[in-house]
């Protein structure tokens, strides 16, 4: 039996587990996928807006996969520098398949960037969705106006739940803390602003579309913005479908009469960044320059020298995120992934056997969750090339015994279900639907009742 650590729940976890036991090459395979965390599905789980409840179903899919006789989960197991090595991962598995993502967010170096009351969108986000190493609520809601930088649909669902009305959140699973946080918001306006034209955003059409249909809160283009963008002109027809449908989407907001509702979102284009202003110690505003079309970098903006003040008590960045390096692999720290050949590890030029990576850390950060699929397969058909010499290794006898001999206390699958069973219940004790456990002690004091063995 051929059997294989998959480091990481996620999407790309969960496909290369997938392709792993459905492949019929090598027909004895043992999955075991590890995460940091004792609950899986990585982003789907504390990525995704607590209102896309259409994504975050992809859950069942992953589910399916993750009881599959052949697959093992184990969460609250530490790979890296505080954990299992992976040298020590190759003592206990044939082969070592790396899906961790990108953790870390895109800065915007700019001075005033750590300002309180400046943070990454991937704090807001992970706030929101109760992730258990969340910072502690210091957001500033109480003020009147928020800016979120970024033209992807990571700014978008910040924008919108910013804009959403308590009562349109309470039918999720957020948390309670910030539930009663965003009830008290007093944020009125959100900018949601982009340093490049909206023929070139990252958004897709129907995440956009969804900022023009919110029931409590209006929207707004500068026509302006748009007439600097050449595809608004008029010299569309060479942009991707996807590129024409958005900027169809801000033509028809652009040519909408004032919408007075009690909150509103300003859509802004081809405003790059340049320093978040203080006030008394804490953010005030963000000063953009004006940029506009580079005809000699396709694609590209340059600076006109010209700026705009915009004030906000919050703002967040939302432009990105970028792979970390794991202790004990290789590292590109230009491109932010680990060096590979179809999803080979590569040290010092040559393949590691018995190492692989799949997902953003192979590819970086691009692509939807379906691109994780393909991703996903092409590893797997290497792996399984390699199969014979990976088998002919010898590795300990027990997976499991052996991660507790080096100090990992996981939470197995029945004790995902039963902080599944726990959220269930914290939701019905407050009316709502399942609302998620934001803590450490939560989520392992949940798996303990459920005999998930975390000790």
């Amino acid at each position: 039996m051929l059997r294989v650590a998959v480091i990481g729940s996620g999407p790309s976890g969960v496909y290369t587990a997938q392709a792993l036991v459905q492949q019929s090459r090598v027909p004895d395979v043992e999955v075991w996928i590890l995460d940091r965390l004792p609950c899986p599905y990585g982003l789907v789980r504390y990525g995704v807006a607590p209102d896309h409840e259409k994504i975050k179903s992809l859950q069942g899919n992953l589910r399916g996969v993750l009881e599959h006789e052949r697959v093992g989960f184990l969460g609250h197991v530490e790979v890296g520098a505080r954990g299992l090595t992976p040298e020590r991962l190759l003592e206990l598995f044939h082969a070592v398949v790396y899906c961790v993502g990108a953790a870390r967010d895109r800065p915007l170096n700019v001075p005033g960037e750590e300002l309180p009351g400046s943070w990454s969108a991937t704090d807001f986000v992970s706030w929101y969705s109760a992730h258990p190493d969340a910072a502690a609520p210091g957001f500033a809601l109480d003020g009147g106006a928020a800016v979120v930088i970024g033209a992807g649909n990571v700014a978008v669902d910040v924008a919108r739940v910013l804009a959403r009305g308590a009562d349109e959140l309470r039918t999720t699973d957020l948390p309670e803390r910030a539930l009663g946080a965003l009830a008290s918001s007093g944020v009125r306006e959100v900018h949601l602003v982009g340093r490049r034209g909206p023929s070139q955003a990252k958004f897709t059409t129907k995440e956009l579309r969804e900022l023009g249909s919110l029931p409590t809160a209006g929207i707004q283009v500068e026509r302006a913005d748009l007439e600097l963008d050449p595809a608004y002109t008029g010299e569309a027809a060479t942009l991707p479908a996807v590129n024409r449908r958005n900027l169809e989407v801000v033509r028809g907001w652009a040519a909408l009469p004032a919408q007075v509702r009690a909150r509103q979102i300003r859509l802004r284009f081809f405003l790059r960044p340049v320093e978040i202003l203080a006030e008394r110690g804490r953010v005030a505003g963000v000063r953009f320059e004006r940029t506009v079309p580079d005809r000699d970098r396709d694609g590209g903006v340059r600076g006109t020298g010209t700026y705009e003040d915009i004030g906000a008590q919050l703002v967040l960045r939302a432009v990105g995120y970028r792979g970390a390096p794991l202790a004990g692999l290789p590292f590109d720290d230009r491109t932010g992934t680990v060096p590979h050949t179809a999803g080979r590890v590569l040290r010092e030029g040559a393949p590691s056997p018995g190492e692989y990576v799949a997902g953003w850390i192979k590819r970086g950060p691009t692509g939807v969750i379906g691109t994780n699929r393909p991703c996903a397969k092409e590893t797997v058909a290497s792996l399984l090339d390699d199969a014979p010499a990976l088998a002919a290794r010898r590795v300990a006898g027990d997976a499991g015994a052996g991660l507790r001999e080096s100090g990992q206390r996981p939470v197995e699958w029945p004790g995902w279900l039963a902080i599944e069973e726990a959220e269930s219940a914290l939701g019905r004790a407050l009316g709502r639907p399942s609302v998620k456990i934001p803590d450490w002690p939560g989520l392992l004091g949940a798996a303990r009742g459920g005999r998930g063995s975390v000790g």
